[in-house]
């Protein structure tokens, strides 16, 4: 399994609990594919730097997800359908972020030689 995040940029005519609907079936998909679903963090309403298909403003929403790249990658295919996202982006983080290789190593290299 591997670290994930997931930023979805929805488009801002959406009302709050069908945003909130759609980041549920996210969330559904990668536990139903083995995954484990991290925190999910609704950043708001935020103004782009350019127009995108149109649009002045977006619904920011970042999700974090422990998965395997198929889950992933089925999580991809099922935000570039959504006509109510407008961009999104699936990004494997790296193990040290996780936080679970690291770790071990540290404990490895604490322990004390033998004399």
């Amino acid at each position: 399994m591997r670290p994930y995040e997931v930023m979805v940029i929805f488009d801002v005519d959406l009302e709050e609990g069908d945003i909130r609907e759609r980041v549920d079936r996210v969330l559904e998909t990668v536990k139903s594919r083995g995954g484990t679903p991290g925190a999910v963090n609704h950043w708001g309403r935020r103004t782009f730097a350019y127009e995108m298909k149109h649009r002045t403003e977006g619904y920011y929403v970042l999700i974090e997800a422990t998965a395997e790249p198929e889950a992933m990658a089925e999580v991809h295919r099922m935000l570039a359908l959504e006509d109510a996202v407008l961009r999104h982006k699936v990004i494997r983080q790296p193990e040290q972020v996780g936080g679970r290789k690291a770790r071990g190593r540290q404990a490895r290299a604490v322990e004390p030689e033998a004399s």
